[in-house]
């Protein structure tokens, strides 16, 4: 959601007929496919979809508040192609950062016709402006929902206590240990889920010790000497090498509608608690360690991904099994819709924290208030400087020091 320029009196008039940009938009779409494969490609079609909704729910609102929406573009900067229907202009532009509707009279800074007035977002009800400000989000949350949804009926969910072994590696690999064997003691202690392994080897490294497997219905001892350290982290610790992949069970309707959303819940207390701990003393300090190089910064604890590394793993991950696409969509709508509840401009947020701000104080005063954004503006600045900053060292990381999944 943006406000518009200080020159309301219209926007120029664009003709579709010229297709120059909306060809090298297709053309880019086609390279990423031959580049990164498809998996790459249904991934940057998701987070563009993920977007699309996400103004959708702020132009929907607008609009049934009687507010005039002067555009609609995915991306920002220079316009690739774009056509007007009614008295908004939809389109694309170069830069995938995002996308953006533009209601006008979005604050006091906004100058509007005064025929137009009546249609500015700061003239309309405090619930108007709340729809609009929270519709965003509330769209990511419900994208989510629906994904996390479909997940449960067609698919199923994964049964911690129902697992298997894939792609085992270094002491397991040499051990003897297959893809598909179920591991289910270590020196006679009883492994029921995987954490229990881990817990296990832990306190083990350079240990040589007794496996059971069983196989095909067959009951296995193998003998396996743990490795001191992790070797992606480095963390000392014990290391076996086995992965795992879980037995999926699928939900009826009357458990699956609860369970997504509880699902989507649980994401957005694991975002509230991940953002908080990533702007706090000890987060910052940790972020610039991983920036400057000081730190191992391949593990994806406390690692901030950008578009980058996200579109990186997402395909990976879906070249492998397509339903990671859907779960990282899930996770990536509802990081998002947390994200963009920040209170302050220029996150949706902000927009939010100011209707009620204002409503309090017309409530106090008796009369209709408004406030002054320019007192705004210097930490607004501030604000946008720090999404600069993070985005462009996250991209750094994701292109320098991939994560490792």
């Amino acid at each position: 959601m943006k406000s518009p320029e200080q020159d309301t009196q219209g926007v120029e008039e664009v003709q579709p007929r010229d297709l120059t940009g909306l060809v090298i938009l297709l053309a880019l779409f086609v390279l990423l496919g031959v580049w990164g494969g498809l998996s790459a490609l249904a991934m940057v079609l998701g987070l563009v979809l993920m977007i699309f909704l996400h103004e959708l729910g702020h132009f929907v609102t607008a609009k049934w508040a009687g507010m005039k929406v002067t555009e609609f573009f995915i991306g920002f900067g220079p316009r690739l192609w774009s056509f007007r229907r009614g008295e908004t202009e939809y389109g694309f532009k170069a830069l995938p950062a995002g996308a953006y509707v533009r209601i006008i009279g979005m604050s006091n800074l906004d100058e509007v016709p005064a025929a137009e007035e009546q249609r500015t977002y700061r003239s309309k009800p405090f619930w108007r402006r709340m729809s609009v400000a929270l519709s965003g989000s509330a769209m990511h949350f419900l994208q989510a929902f629906v994904i996390m949804l479909g997940l449960l009926l067609a698919v199923g969910v994964a049964v911690p206590d129902r697992w298997t072994v894939a792609s085992p590696q270094g002491p397991a690999a040499e051990a003897g240990i297959r893809d598909g064997d179920r591991i289910v003691a270590i020196e006679g202690q009883r492994i029921e889920e995987f954490d229990d392994l881990s817990t296990i080897v832990a306190d083990r490294g350079g240990d040589t010790v007794e496996v059971e497997v069983v196989r095909g219905g067959e009951r296995l001892t193998l003998e396996a000497t743990l490795a001191d350290r992790h070797p992606q982290t480095g963390e000392e610790r014990g290391f076996l090498g086995v992965g795992r992949v879980y037995d999926k069970v699928r939900r009826g309707p009357i458990e699956a509608v609860p369970q997504a959303a509880e699902e989507v819940v649980n994401g957005i207390k694991l975002s509230i608690t991940g953002l908080a701990h990533l702007f706090s003393p000890s987060g910052i300090n940790s972020y610039v360690d991983q920036v400057s190089g000081r730190v191992e910064s391949g593990d994806p604890e406390g690692r901030v991904t950008s578009i980058v590394g996200v579109v990186d793993q997402g395909a990976k991950a879906a070249s492998r099994d397509w339903t990671n696409l859907l779960y990282i969509l899930f996770a990536v709508n509802v990081f998002v819709g947390v994200f963009n509840l920040t209170p302050l401009l220029p996150f949706d947020g902000g927009h939010a924290v100011i209707a009620v701000y204002e409503k309090v104080r017309s409530m106090i005063a008796g009369r209709e208030y408004r406030a002054d954004v320019t007192k705004l503006l210097p930490l607004t600045y501030v604000v946008i400087a720090a999404l600069a900053l993070l985005f462009v060292t996250s991209v750094y990381m994701d292109i320098a020091r991939p994560l490792n999944l």
